[in-house]
């Protein structure tokens, strides 16, 4: 069974079609990331104080952490973000690097979270994903 993403009549649609309300996949190998945080190969962070550079490399990470398990973002069938100080404009800026990196005609199902604080005070957002990849 192929992937599916579902945007059933009876939810309210996504706003700007961010996300899929649903997504199910048929046998496949589960991947899962840890939570990426904004640290670059080297331990540094990466974009101190900007959320936008922050989120950037959280997508990267998340894309680094999928292709050594031999999965992409066409692959994803959930993201969850985790943005300190949650905001509209912290929103517009998570849903701009999205943008970026998940592919439009496949979006997966999706959580933004507002925290308190994450592992480190530098540190604004984290975001993690599920994959599933069919086996062929």
């Amino acid at each position: 069974m192929a992937k599916q993403h579902l945007d059933p009549p009876e939810l309210s649609a996504p706003p700007g079609g961010q996300f899929s309300q649903v997504v199910s996949s048929g046998p496949g190998r589960v991947v899962m990331t840890a939570g990426q945080v904004p640290l670059d190969a080297s331990g540094e962070v990466v974009g101190a104080g900007d959320l936008l550079a922050q989120m950037r490399q959280c997508y990267r990470n998340v894309e680094l952490a999928l292709v050594a398990a031999g999965a992409g973002w066409e692959d994803v069938l959930r993201v969850t973000v985790y943005v300190v100080a949650l905001s509209d404009e912290a929103r517009t800026a998570g849903r701009a690097v999205r943008d970026e990196f998940l592919p439009p005609e496949r979006r997966p199902a999706s959580t933004l979270l507002g925290v308190e604080r994450l592992a480190s005070t530098d540190f604004l957002c984290e975001v993690e994903a599920t994959a599933v990849v069919e086996q062929p």
